[in-house]
């Protein structure tokens, strides 16, 4: 996502956003647990992003700058995949009886698919020591939830399909944001993804019958929790480690989110931790090192970097005096039909002053 940085949010170690990450994703697996207990899922999605999107849109409407519309397009779109799609699977598998580690470890999946249409898509490479990770990854998953696959009293076999489909709903969301890379500040996406998202839902539910929420205080303490931790703490998480990070890395941080949400369970629940919780947890902080210290980029990024001196990092998309960024749709075809990188520097007006003109090296006349 191409938003303004300032150098406060840069100034955040990537470790703390990264942790922060998993632990707010994870949060909105017990949430969908927690919530589904006192109200439908399209009841629970509804009010959570009726919530949320006034809070946003307030925020924006105060001291937002406009989108140009090709951004507001693109994150209507991501909104519809990233939010509505891959949380009404969750939700509604959670309604179904699918318990929150399995919806979490099919979810884990999204780092093996995500990676390997990165390569094609994206034109990311991915070195064999990361594809080692990921691989452990998936194994150190299925370790600690792989009893609950098979438990008593199980979903019924098409409630496992939900999160499936969540799942692929995630994935298509990361890699057209990265393909798209849509401007505005990561508030700002969030209160287009979620308007969005709460016009569908709050529709859904109401031609279900299920808008009306419950009187019940369990009902709006699990709205409190989606909407504070799982909607602006994990999205808004995931789109600023997303925009710091390759599809890869931030991916392989999802590995973390199942044996962080057994800990969610047994804190709220009392759901015990077994030992083959604690070894996956172990085998999945091994593969999100090994992921994580790839170096994984884009051809076009690591391109950019070695023009601006920052090997192995992505291009900052700063500003000086602007809050938000240009749409950049036709200079982003021209660079891509001339073989420049998608960051390279703009030249307009502005480059006047920081560059020297082809005038620059003529000597002046002297005045009589």
């Amino acid at each position: 996502m191409e938003h303004t940085e300032t150098r406060t949010s840069r100034s955040v170690p990537f470790l703390l956003l990264a942790a922060g990450l998993v632990v707010m994703w994870s949060s909105g697996f017990v949430g969908a647990e927690l919530g589904t207990r006192h109200a439908p899922a399209t009841t629970l999605l509804a009010w959570r992003f009726l919530v949320v999107a006034a809070l946003l849109a307030g925020w924006w409407l105060w001291r937002g700058p406009r989108m140009p519309r090709r951004d507001l397009a693109a994150h209507a779109v991501l909104g519809l995949l990233a939010q509505s799609g891959y949380l009404y699977g969750v939700f509604a598998a959670a309604q179904a009886g699918v318990a929150a580690g399995t919806s979490a470890l099919v979810a884990a999946l999204q780092p093996l698919v995500a990676t390997a249409l990165a390569v094609p898509l994206l034109g990311e490479r991915v070195r064999p020591r990361q594809l080692a990770g990921l691989a452990l990854g998936l194994a150190g998953v299925g370790l600690v939830v792989g009893a609950d696959l098979f438990r008593s009293g199980a979903a019924p076999w098409w409630g496992y399909l939900l999160p499936f489909g969540a799942m692929l709903s995630l994935v298509a969301a990361t890699l057209l944001e990265r393909r798209a890379r849509p401007g505005g500040s990561v508030v700002q996406a969030l209160a287009v993804q979620c308007a969005v998202s709460a016009v569908l839902f709050t529709g859904l539910a109401a031609a279900t019958g299920t808008l009306a929420p419950p009187a019940d205080p369990g009902f709006w303490a699990a709205v409190a929790w989606v909407v504070g931790l799982s909607t602006l703490g994990g999205y808004g998480l995931y789109w600023a480690v997303l925009a710091r990070s390759g599809v890869a890395r931030v991916s392989a941080l999802l590995y973390l989110t199942p044996p962080t949400t057994l800990v969610w369970s047994w804190l709220m629940f009392g759901d015990p931790v077994g030992p083959a919780a604690l070894a996956g947890m172990a085998v999945c902080a091994v593969a999100v090192v090994l992921v994580s210290a790839g170096g994984t980029g884009s051809r076009a990024a690591r391109t950019d970097a070695k023009a601006t001196g920052a090997p192995g990092r992505e291009p900052e998309h700063t500003a000086a005096t602007t809050t938000s960024t240009p749409d950049r749709g036709p200079e982003r075809r021209a660079e891509a039909a001339a073989g420049a990188p998608a960051g390279a520097p703009e030249r307009g007006a502005g480059d006047a002053t920081d560059a020297p003109g082809p005038e620059a090296g003529r000597p002046r006349p002297r005045r009589r």
